[in-house]
């Protein structure tokens, strides 16, 4: 196998190497946010979009040094670690930490960085050949703030949730806000196809503002296809006629079944060849 590296605060390392001291605040306190972004023949995709959220991220974690890290800044890490990786396709993870020392209260503000690349065989997004299978996860219901819509390293309702769809034999779960309403799936966001209409939740539910969903509301308001974003009864779900997930690694997964309710995929399918044509 082939060695991997990674970039750590602007220098390429081995992948194994031991960096992190033991008073990292993302290690201690969850304390940063993250970015899951698609490499294509080299090129990052949508760096404008994983820059914009980035940048208003680091703000609202009022964390310093936000407007380096703009498209330019990833575009041209993701291109070079690539070429360090020998890696066409992959899948992107950058890192955003507080560089700091203190307990709660930080006594910095200036943030550090990683990114790490996992190698993909195809340049094109695929549709999952079977369906997901889906219940709601409704043990932990995730808080609505203006941090709710980040990729925080505060992860551990995800991490409860995917315990949950592992015991249940699952392939993801949807994940309710605190007021019991649709909000997202385990790392993706929801889109709902109900009456000739799309529905996905509002960032205001508690989702994330996904890349990908951005994309994918512009790809169907552009093929006329009429989309709302609301606050959505998970009830819908026993109603709907199409169910799928987006996120930016992925693209579109379509959902297969919820309890004893099965979907079509007619409309994931248009909107995944519609993606992969851009």
């Amino acid at each position: 196998m082939m060695p991997s590296f990674i970039n750590f605060n602007g220098e390429v390392l081995p992948a194994d190497s031991a960096m992190l001291p033991i008073s990292n605040r993302a290690f201690k306190y969850g304390d940063g946010l993250f970015e899951s972004m698609r490499l294509t023949n080299g090129q990052l995709k949508f760096a404008d979009l994983h820059a914009s959220r980035l940048q208003h991220g680091m703000m609202d974690l009022k964390m310093e040094g936000y407007s380096n890290l703009d498209a330019w800044f990833l575009k041209e890490k993701a291109e070079e670690l690539a070429i360090w990786n020998k890696v066409k396709h992959g899948r992107l993870r950058l890192t955003v930490y507080r560089d700091a020392g203190g307990l709660y209260t930080p006594n910095d503000n200036r943030a550090g960085w990683c990114i790490e690349l996992q190698p993909e065989e195809r340049p094109d997004f695929q549709l999952n050949s079977k369906g997901v299978i889906m219940n709601v996860y409704s043990e932990l219901l995730k808080p609505v703030n203006y941090l709710s819509r980040h990729k925080t390293c505060n992860s551990l309702i995800y991490i409860m949730a995917g315990i949950y769809k592992t015991q249940h034999r699952l392939d993801d779960v949807f994940i309710l806000n605190q007021n019991g309403y649709l909000c997202e799936a385990l790392s993706s966001n929801v889109f709902v196809w109900y009456d000739n209409h799309l529905y996905t939740p509002a960032l205001s539910e508690g989702c994330v503002a996904g890349v990908m969903r951005d994309v994918i509301i512009k790809l169907a308001l552009d093929n006329d296809i009429p989309v709302t974003e609301a606050q959505i009864n998970p009830d819908i779900l026993n109603e709907a006629d199409e169910v799928f997930l987006t996120n930016a690694t992925r693209g579109i997964q379509w959902v297969m079944g919820y309890g004893v309710k099965r979907y079509f995929n007619r409309l994931s399918k248009e909107l995944m060849d519609e993606l992969n044509d851009m």
